[in-house]
């Protein structure tokens, strides 16, 4: 099962220490909740990634459900995805693009092309990004989520993530919403643990920072 490859204690510690605007934004927030999915295997979980793209989670949820359906232990796996047929893959509500990428995921997953969960675990967190994607339907920010939320990695920064951005100009008080290179170069002092710092960011969000 996937853990955080990291302490949430020595994480909120080093955040705190390294910045007293977000130590008085994790002062209101409370303490680090991030957690990792357990999904059996690497296919899955990149599987559910693409399907949840630019969906509200219940739909997304619910196309997912049926797509699980249409393997014999509930778990998608690349070998039996790349049985799957375009009608029947589009049959569960998934899109043309959607689709195509499943296909292009279970190929890739066969022909050695994308790391094993057990290569990934060894390659640095650039690697497993340049190798992820090549597969149809990922890009960065859909591996830097599966190395938050499904690898644990420790030092990840979404700084494309609207909700980072959105949680860097809260915390940091900023009149306007700063770019991905701005946030990279607001948060660079927050390494080695921005992972936990872009969960704080998205919680940040939505907030009006005290005056």
């Amino acid at each position: 099962m996937s853990r955080l490859c990291y302490s949430r204690r020595e994480a909120v510690n080093h955040l705190r220490a390294r910045c007293v605007y977000l130590a008085r934004f994790i002062d209101r927030q409370g303490p680090l909740k991030l957690k990792v999915n357990r999904e059996s295997g690497l296919f899955s979980a990149l599987a559910r990634a693409i399907v949840y793209q630019q969906l509200s989670g219940k739909a997304a949820a619910t196309i997912y459900g049926r797509f699980s359906e249409l393997f014999d232990t509930g778990v998608p796996d690349a070998r039996s995805a790349s049985a799957l047929t375009m009608a029947e893959l589009r049959s569960v509500g998934l899109s043309q693009n959607k689709a195509l990428a499943i296909q292009d995921l279970a190929i890739k997953s066969l022909d050695g092309s994308l790391a094993s969960r057990h290569r990934i675990a060894r390659m640095k967190d650039a690697e497993v990004i340049e190798n992820l994607v090549q597969v149809r339907g990922i890009g960065t920010w859909t591996a830097q989520m599966l190395l938050i939320f499904n690898l644990g990695r420790a030092d990840i920064l979404p700084a494309a993530d609207l909700g980072v951005q959105k949680g860097v100009q809260a915390v940091y008080r900023m009149k306007t919403l700063p770019p991905p290179g701005a946030v990279v170069l607001r948060t660079r002092h927050l390494a080695p643990f921005r992972s936990a710092a872009s969960w704080y960011f998205w919680r940040a969000a939505d907030t009006v920072p005290e005056s």
